[in-house]
């Protein structure tokens, strides 16, 4: 199993499919195979009125015509494993408050200690990543994730961002035609490729757009950001404590931003610098699984049993024929109607380098294929990677929703010679892995709602220390982005973890820990620069 729930997902870019996410795997971009998403039951937007008192201290902190979801009463219900469940409402877009509203999906794991400081609101990254089944899987593992400090202190809140799961979903294709989607491979080097890379991207958003009703254009990290502080005064709290991994971190940055005065303490790990344009996110991206896969390689021919042989490059190379194989002769498997594509087998390399504790799977993954000829162990992977089931099923709408999100937030050129430049670049930066991430601006064509303007203050000028940590060698949201965020915000400090994977806040890391859980619980600022 690499399917790790402590571990989170940054935000996908938009051509290859990886974005880092704290579910297991998922910081690639966002469409190199074909488009992105799945499918799942749509909810339309409501127009009754959210249930609870419109007046008071909380309905006075919303914006005019909002009040009735600012001092609303949310019923909590005991659900599994010691946990509270509840559904909010928000409106369906921060502009019109006619517009009728949505629902938000809630889980709260009420704190241990005696004396709790409120609600610490967390978030596990995408875009489109499950804050519900976060805090669930923290509860099933024995709290695991977060450390007993954090549960003494605070109701730990995980929800599920408009679009995402159980609130108010993005839906697009069904399940059989979003495997075969995911399955594709294009000849992005000829035009003929590119145009059909294209015209695949139309038909997921064609579908979003036939299956999601409006909400499809409404859910853009803005208006996410804007729920949370709804959802802050909802819970209680004076300014919001704040958890954010991989995306999460954008979607804290991007609170920041619009709710200086109303920040408390927050925390971003493995970062996402804000300044950054899609093209950007893309380039870092690739490098940064390059980076990693190369220091996969090296470990792995340090060991015994590796399948590859020769020098760290020699091993590059042979992870880029495994690829290739893949593009001119799928691999079979046991499953006698799926084979392993190159984009099935880039997902399945890619989704052991968000954790090296899986670095043994991709091993097995790469013996099969190499020796063997055959792509059980890479099937199973990516099969993870995308939540799907045995059966054919999706667990998650993750894949749609990231679409949702990153087309409403941002968007690549579309002029093709510039996206051909721009994919050589990353190609000579990133020889093995950096093909899968070209060509982002066919991510969103045909998207029937545009890019919506930013409306933050990316230096979040008047909040109080915000904490950013980084990995030195992050696949998914590579270093240099916390530098770079720590650099954009005004009041930040940078809080360095040198080591493999994507983020560093977990209990057993005590040195990470420890500084995370002093700010959060006590407002203990850990120095500048500190490193662990």
């Amino acid at each position: 199993m690499i399917s790790d729930e402590r571990r989170p997902t940054a935000r996908r870019t938009t051509s290859a499919r990886p974005s880092p996410r704290r579910s297991g795997l998922r910081a690639l971009a966002a469409v190199a195979a074909g488009a992105v998403l799945l499918a799942g039951c749509t909810a339309p937007a409501k127009e009754q009125a959210p249930v609870g008192s419109a007046s008071g201290p909380a309905a006075s902190q919303a914006p005019e015509g909002f009040e009735q979801y600012y001092g609303q009463a949310l019923e909590w219900e005991d659900c599994d494993d010691g946990l509270q469940c509840a559904t909010a409402s928000a409106p369906l877009s921060w502009h019109d408050a006619d517009a009728g509203s949505i629902e938000l999906s809630l889980v709260r794991n009420p704190a241990d200690g005696k004396d709790p400081e409120g609600s610490l609101l967390v978030n596990p990254g995408g875009p489109g990543a499950s804050g519900v089944d976060f805090v669930r899987s923290d509860a099933q593992g024995g709290g695991s994730t977060f450390g007993k400090k954090l549960q003494d202190a605070f109701d730990i809140v995980g929800f599920d961002p408009r679009g995402v799961q159980r609130s108010t979903p993005v839906t697009c294709f069904d399940d059989a035609r979003k495997g075969e989607s995911l399955a594709k491979d294009f000849d992005r080097s000829t035009d003929a490729g590119l145009e059909a890379m294209a015209a695949e991207n139309e038909a997921w958003n064609a579908a979003c757009a036939e299956n999601s009703g409006e909400v499809l254009g409404h859910v853009d990290t803005q208006s996410a950001a804007r729920d949370m502080d709804m959802l802050r005064v909802v819970l209680g709290d004076d300014t919001l404590h704040y958890l954010g991994f991989s995306y999460g971190t954008q979607l804290g940055a991007t609170y920041a931003g619009l709710f200086p005065d109303r920040a408390g303490r927050l925390v971003l790990d493995g970062a996402i610098d804000t300044t950054l344009t899609s093209e950007e996110i893309s380039h870092g991206q690739a490098v940064g699984f390059e980076n990693a896969l190369r220091a996969y390689v090296q470990d792995c021919q340090a060991g015994a049993g590796c399948p590859l042989s020769g020098s760290v490059d020699d091993g590059m190379r042979q992870i880029r024929q495994v690829l290739d194989h893949a593009y001119e002769r799928p691999y079979a498997t046991s499953t006698s109607d799926r084979t392993v594509t190159q984009s099935l087998a880039f997902y399945g390399i890619a989704v052991t380098l968000y954790n090296q504790g899986s670095w043994p799977a991709l091993t097995q993954g790469l013996d099969e294929a190499i020796n063997q000829g055959t792509g059980d162990v890479l099937l199973y992977l990516s099969d993870q990677y995308f939540d799907r089931n045995a059966d054919g099923s999706y667990s998650s709408n993750s894949e749609e929703a990231m679409r949702a999100v990153n087309c409403l937030d941002d968007r690549a050129t579309t002029d093709v010679e510039q996206m051909r430049a721009d994919a050589a670049a990353i190609e000579a930066d990133a020889p093995t892995m950096g093909s899968f991430f070209g060509y982002g601006g066919l991510t969103c064509a045909g998207a029937e709602y545009p890019q919506v303007e930013q409306e933050f203050d990316v230096h979040a000028k008047g909040a109080p220390p915000i904490v950013v940590v980084g990995t030195t060698n992050d696949p998914a949201t590579p270093y240099v982005w916390a530098e770079g965020l720590a650099k954009t915000l005004d009041s930040a400090v940078l809080l360095t973890y040198e080591g493999e994977g994507h983020t560093a806040y977990q209990p057993s890391r005590a040195c990470v820990a420890d500084a995370v859980e002093s700010y959060l619980v006590d407002g203990d600022v850990p120095a500048d620069g500190a490193t662990c």
